[in-house]
């Protein structure tokens, strides 16, 4: 996709990754508008970044989908970029029913049936735009899994797999399907996350995107460095090593692992 000229909309986008990339798009001469699920942080936001347009939004709700698309599209006829941002991560016990499945259902509805209702309720009119962009927002644990969140690695696999699904059968459209498949990243995403000692500064994550948006305008997937690690151990053989070294910061999975 090119990096500046652009109507990009970032539901998810009132905090961590998101916002921030919400910001940098901004700085790059795109027009950007955000959506989430909190009134006040969107007035909060707004009223810092005037620039920015902002949207109630549901992910988790059908119908809140479907009337913000209605009205994002009316009002921003320009739109050009979706990027399904929202996500959520949870640590779970496998081993004790009552304490996943309740987290497990959620993740699944936040992190892949969010994408997926907004990408039905956006493809019809990114179809008649002259060049579209939908950028998923996958995961290096997509790749490689993290002991203690099986649902959200679960999501995040659904979510490479939909993407190179889409990318075929788009092909030939005028909507590009293009994956972030982000590393660590110093963000609340889960409670620590933000001080581990592994996850990649916010700031240089973004600005590595930007980068790599610009300088390889046909590549599929987004990938900063960190994230190779994560993404290529099979291709490489050396898959169990990097299961284990991901999972060896804590017996349960949670300390410097981070997420992905």
């Amino acid at each position: 996709m090119d990096i500046t000229g652009n109507t990009v909309f970032i539901p998810g986008a009132t905090s961590g990754i998101g916002l921030a990339l919400a910001l940098a798009l901004r700085a790059k001469g795109n027009e950007v508008i955000i959506g989430g699920r909190r009134t006040e942080l969107l007035a909060e936001i707004t009223a810092e970044h005037p620039d920015l347009h902002a949207y109630v939004i549901d992910t988790t709700d059908p119908e809140s989908v479907a009337t913000v698309a209605r009205q994002v599209v009316a009002e921003h006829p320009d739109l050009n970029v979706l990027i399904p941002m929202a996500g959520i991560m949870r640590v779970e016990d496998w081993t004790h029913p009552a304490g996943f499945l309740a987290s497990a259902e959620q993740t699944v509805t936040t992190n892949l049936l969010g994408p997926i209702r907004l990408i039905g309720a956006f493809v019809e009119h990114l179809l008649t735009r002259p060049a579209a962009t939908i950028m998923t927002v996958s995961s290096g644990l997509a790749f490689t899994p993290l002991r203690a969140t099986p649902s959200y690695n679960a999501s995040k696999a659904a979510i490479h797999m939909l993407s190179e699904s889409l990318r075929l059968q788009l092909a030939g459209t005028s909507v590009r399907v293009v994956e972030l498949e982000p590393p660590a990243v110093a963000t609340d995403l889960l409670p620590g996350q933000r001080d581990s000692a592994i996850a990649m500064p916010l700031d240089e994550f973004v600005a590595e995107v930007l980068h790599l948006v610009e300088t390889q305008p046909d590549a599929t997937e987004i990938q900063v460095e960190n994230v190779k690690f994560l993404r290529y151990g099979e291709a490489r053989g050396d898959y169990d090593q990097v299961v284990a070294a991901i999972n060896a910061h804590d017996p349960h999975g949670k300390a410097d692992a981070g997420a992905a």
